[in-house]
């Protein structure tokens, strides 16, 4: 792949980045923060820093895990992919070929599903976040995957599967609960438990070991903040952290962490630290070795639902995974024209920029300030960034 020369100096780098991340903690809007940048492979940038458990006094650390929320769903959908390169899942075919009781219907119809509508969000699926407390997905019981249920991942498709979906199949976006059928998707395919199919797939090959299911360290968990006034509070089990005026916001319990018990959500579940997720990011933006072949890393990262817009994100579209950006100026955004992007409501952000060879990642311990979409902090951040960068 072909490098870009970085035009900037380090100090520059360092002073801008430092500013917006000690800005962000003097203001009392984010707790903590690892921050990690990479030019054509290479660290060019490493930050810890403000505090992984304030009550505690304790700093936070390069090496802290995180609750990732909706970082979550590029590792899922790599497992997906790589099942695809292998030949075990296709992107086109109706996932009833594995999943023969996840049958959704639409206008009384029963309605046929594919994986790639699932990585796109154009399955006609939902997330009860994004509905009225009385909504279907509520009435069914469904979790969004970040609450305490007692139910197994089954279950819950099972009460998905009973809800009638939104829109016709490949008409529409709409951000979802697409990846936990995509987890299901590849337990069915690989007769493996989605944890132990994740590490095969995507971590042991990676070499990672602090992402997955489950903690690999409690002692490196950060505590969960949520915004509040005059400083972010800590989370309480079960909190709520409201995301659209009108809408009842996201049920999350921080303590499903420790719930082995917890059924694993595929878009939504994993734990982890931001040095794993800028591995699996590079290993994409450098052609998917050692996960998938190349055409299957090409696929993830081009734009999938180029006649569908996406309601509020202007200028974006989506790939396998993540959103694609098209338009950088109707998105009000600093990144190039194809760069990917996503985060995850706990409090974290990442991008990668293709065309510059370039990938950050942000985790937060303050949720939804630090997320992309979130508050000023992601903005900030990718601003500060691409200013010291140059063209």
């Amino acid at each position: 792949m072909l490098e870009r020369p970085l035009r900037t100096s380090s100090t520059t780098l360092s002073t801008r980045l430092d500013a917006v991340i000690d800005g962000g903690i003097a203001a009392e809007r984010i707790v903590g923060a690892v921050v990690l940048v990479r030019r054509n492979g290479q660290p060019i940038y490493t930050r810890a820093a403000g505090l992984a458990d304030r009550e505690a006094g304790a700093p936070m650390r390069e090496d802290a895990l995180f609750r990732l929320a909706s970082v979550s769903k590029p590792f899922v959908a790599a497992a997906a992919m790589a099942l695809v390169g292998q030949g075990k899942l296709a992107l086109d075919r109706p996932i009833t070929e594995w999943l023969p009781y996840f049958e959704p219907r639409f206008e009384g119809e029963p309605v046929v599903i594919s994986l790639r509508q699932l990585l796109t969000h154009t399955s006609g699926l939902g997330y009860g976040f994004l509905e009225p407390e009385d909504g279907p997905l509520h009435r069914a019981g469904v979790s969004d995957g970040m609450d305490r249920t007692g139910i197994t991942l089954a279950e819950n498709l099972r009460r998905l599967a009973g809800v009638t979906l939104q829109f016709r199949p490949g008409t529409r976006f709409c951000y979802s609960l697409a990846l936990d059928v995509v987890g299901a998707l590849i337990e069915a395919a690989t007769g493996l438990a989605l944890p132990q199919a994740v590490r095969v797939l995507v971590t042991e090959p990676l070499g990672l070991n602090d992402t997955g299911f489950s903690i690999s360290d409690p002692t490196r968990l950060t505590a969960a903040y949520a915004d509040d006034t005059p400083h972010p509070r800590r989370m309480r089990e079960p909190d709520v952290a409201p995301f659209l005026p009108g809408l009842p916001g996201i049920r999350m319990d921080p303590s499903r962490a420790f719930d082995r018990e917890a059924f694993p959500s595929g878009g939504a579940g994993m734990i982890g630290g931001a040095r794993d997720t800028m591995a699996l990011l590079e290993a994409l933006r450098s052609g998917g070795g050692p996960l998938m072949p190349p055409e299957c890393a090409a696929e993830m990262a081009r734009d999938q639902i180029a006649a569908l817009d996406i309601e509020g994100s202007p200028g974006w579209g989506y790939g396998l995974g993540f959103s694609i950006l098209r338009d950088a100026t109707a998105a009000g955004v600093t990144e190039s024209p194809g760069a990917w992007r996503w985060g995850g409501a706990y409090g974290h952000s990442w991008c990668v920029d293709p065309s510059k060879c370039l990938t950050l990642v942000a985790f937060t311990n303050t949720a939804l300030e630090g997320m992309s979409n979130g508050g000023r902090f992601s903005a900030d951040l990718s601003r500060a960034l691409y200013a010291a960068i140059g063209p």
